[in-house]
């Protein structure tokens, strides 16, 4: 018996009955050979920490574009976040770790640059239309690892792409991550807010607070708490968490996602995004040969949109910078 079978058997054991087992996985779509030492949800987690779009994520917005401080959250500090909440449910639950991992680290490998300003723009513009959690699976299907994709397990790619809104995630980890993802947010925008100066923690009403506490680690813990406590057949909060996590996110659309000083620099970030569309889409030779390839296997849009969506902020504006800034003579 190999490594893997027996870890595969200790699940059977260890886990849920609710547990989606990795001996039980759909598949992929291309057969691979399965690995002597890993589960098939375990290699899942590797391949996409390995990729190129996940380690863009390091320069990527969450909600304040280009903070000054190193203490901010990025796209990857969220992700990172995600999965270890996800991974603190699943356990309590006796879910697949693996399994709610694999999905967390790939859930947002499909942002754009400028977070939801950037997404915002690409969804107006794109004939396509573009969703981010949509354009994740995207990546791992069809652009990653020169167009072959990673090859994902069904049970993976169906949490990415259930992560955000819409149908629920088919298995009991996917459903976890799109609560991990929410009540990670939350509660590290508002230390973010608090940093930028944006929000006082005592903004938050005192009928709040004094439900589910004053810090990020009690604000975590009691919606985590709300969750386990509450989940089985179906992944949920109890009724008196779920209203306490809507007048929370009340608060912070009001308070923080809509404030103009959060908000001061968005018009700016879309406007870059909108610019550079608009030159790709107008000189089709000048995209990037992976992107020429998508071009003339799908058409001139998608690839366009690929290929902006896939930028770091920083590579976003040194872009625009290189395209639109004129330069010093003799530079």
């Amino acid at each position: 018996m190999s490594i893997r079978e027996e870890l595969q058997a200790q699940e059977k054991l260890r886990l849920s009955p609710y547990a989606a087992l990795s001996a039980d996985t759909k598949g992929r779509e291309r057969h691979s050979a399965p690995c002597n030492l890993r589960t098939e949800y375990q290699r899942d987690r590797d391949k996409i920490i390995h990729c190129k779009s996940f380690r863009r994520l390091t320069n990527k917005t969450q909600v304040f574009l280009s903070p000054e401080g190193d203490h901010y959250r990025t796209r990857l500090t969220h992700t990172l976040e995600v999965c270890q909440i996800a991974r603190t449910i699943c356990r309590a639950l006796r879910l697949n770790e693996d399994l709610a991992e694999a999905i967390a680290l790939g859930h947002d490998l499909g942002h754009t640059p400028f977070g939801h300003a950037g997404e915002e723009v690409l969804a107006e513009v794109c004939p396509h239309g573009y969703v981010h959690a949509a354009q994740s699976v995207r990546v791992v299907e069809h652009l990653e690892n020169g167009g072959r994709g990673l090859n994902l397990t069904w049970e993976v790619r169906n949490g990415i792409r259930c992560h955000s809104s819409g149908e629920p995630a088919a298995t009991r980890e996917g459903q976890v991550v799109r609560y991990a993802d929410k009540i990670a947010y939350m509660n590290h925008d508002i230390d973010d807010a608090v940093r930028a100066g944006v929000l006082n923690p005592t903004d938050i009403p005192a009928e709040m607070r004094s439900q589910f506490g004053e810090t990020i680690s009690e604000r975590i813990t009691y919606f985590v708490e709300a969750l386990v406590n509450h989940s089985g057949e179906t992944i949920q909060m109890d009724e008196r968490g779920q209203q306490l996590y809507d007048s929370l996110r009340a608060f912070m659309f009001a308070q923080v996602y809509t404030n103009p000083n959060a908000k001061r620099e968005e018009g700016k970030a879309k406007m870059v995004v909108r610019r550079l569309y608009e030159y790709y889409t107008g000189h089709p030779h000048t995209l990037p040969e992976e992107y020429a390839r998508i071009a003339s296997e799908s058409d001139h849009p998608r690839a366009v949109c690929d290929y902006i969506s896939g930028m770091s902020d920083r590579f976003c504006i040194a872009t625009f910078e290189a395209l639109f800034v004129p330069k010093a003579w003799g530079s």
